[in-house]
């Protein structure tokens, strides 16, 4: 019987208060955050962590001293094993971008497991050079540096795939029926973590992915009706992000004496931007500017139809070569050339 490693990445959290500011600096300090020279950056990454630190701080003492992202992660690994377990020797490993466990620290793991293929699967469903491309950058290169030469299939996107939708959907329709009232006083807002609008400029595919992820749960919902948009939070800095911003959409909403209902949907796990901005700050603001309520749309977590469908895209993967769409399309140069994204765009 055939050994699979499965690999969940996603960005990873400071699991306590002193490790938020050298987390902070591993995030600033990736070539894909701040596209800098190599020392200007470093320089950059000390400045802005050091000065991010005592807000960051704040923010991670509210929800219990460090980010839940590794337990709720280590949640969906499980629920992807038990998945898993009944059709082939599967393992699932863990690793984090920006801390621990670090990709080498997953790699060690997967060697002493000896598998004869790796499947890598983003919890990004949408593709973004500053996420997935960043985490595989790290891959490769802690893997040109033990000399690990494995048969490795890298899904690369699952902004439509099924399952995932479904999930968000059935979230949703729970929160409609939860906010009450009638529906011409709620508003809808899909929000997804920010980008630099520079680089969508440049060719990220994030926000076409992320408008075929809520055209998609859209259809699933034949709702046609529904007041919506599409807006973005968690912008960092002086420079332009992908608009709307959540917080402003959020107040325009309020003034309107509407009940607000925030759908993430580019986080599959519950985190600091989730529990605090969405759970704490958007909703003061909603209140403060005369909203009729707020609800939360919880994320699709350790869901069982969501894991349901992470363990096809897997079993799919496997039979795949190079980078692997949900779409079922295969790619040799990354997701920027993907002929799904074309189809998305």
């Amino acid at each position: 019987m055939r050994r699979i490693a499965v690999i969940l990445y996603n960005l990873g959290g400071p699991d306590k208060l002193e490790a938020v500011q050298p987390f902070l600096f591993n995030l600033f300090n990736d070539p894909l955050i701040l596209r800098q020279a190599a020392p200007i950056r470093w320089v950059l990454a000390k400045i802005i962590s050091s000065r991010r630190t005592p807000v960051a701080k704040e923010i991670y003492s509210k929800i219990g001293g460090g980010s839940p992202i590794l337990t709720e992660t280590e949640k969906q690994a499980k629920a992807l094993s038990l998945a898993l377990g009944q059709e082939g020797s599967y393992r699932v490993f863990i690793a984090m971008r920006y801390w621990h466990p670090f990709a080498e620290e997953c790699l060690k793991e997967v060697i002493d497991y000896n598998p004869e293929q790796v499947i890598l699967v983003p919890l990004y469903p949408q593709f973004s050079t500053t996420t997935t491309e960043s985490f595989l950058r790290v891959w490769r290169g802690v893997v040109e540096k033990k000399g690990f030469d494995v048969s490795t299939t890298m899904i690369c996107c699952y902004p439509r795939q099924d399952e995932f939708i479904k999930t968000i959907s059935g979230l949703l329709q729970t929160s409609l029926q939860n906010a009450g009232g009638p529906p011409n006083k709620l508003k809808i807002l899909f929000s997804a973590h920010g980008l630099p609008k520079k680089f969508v400029v440049d060719g990220d595919p994030y926000e076409s992915h992320v408008n075929a992820t809520v055209n998609a749960i859209l259809q699933d919902l034949d709702m046609p009706d529904l007041d919506h948009t599409v807006c973005y939070q968690s912008r960092v800095g002086p420079i332009e992000w992908l608009r709307p911003y959540t917080d402003e959409v959020i107040i325009r909403a309020a003034r309107k004496g509407q009940t607000i209902i925030v759908v993430p949907v580019a986080f599959v796990s519950e985190h600091s931007e989730t529990l605090v901005e969405l759970d704490i700050e958007y909703r003061d603001l909603a209140m403060k500017h005369g909203a009729a309520g707020y609800v939360r749309t919880p994320t699709v977590g350790a869901n069982t139809l969501f894991i349901t469908g992470i363990a096809q895209m897997v079993r799919e993967a496997v039979q795949a070569r190079g980078a692997f769409c949900s779409g079922g399309l295969v790619c040799d140069r990354g997701c920027p050339a993907c002929p799904i994204n074309q189809a998305i765009t």
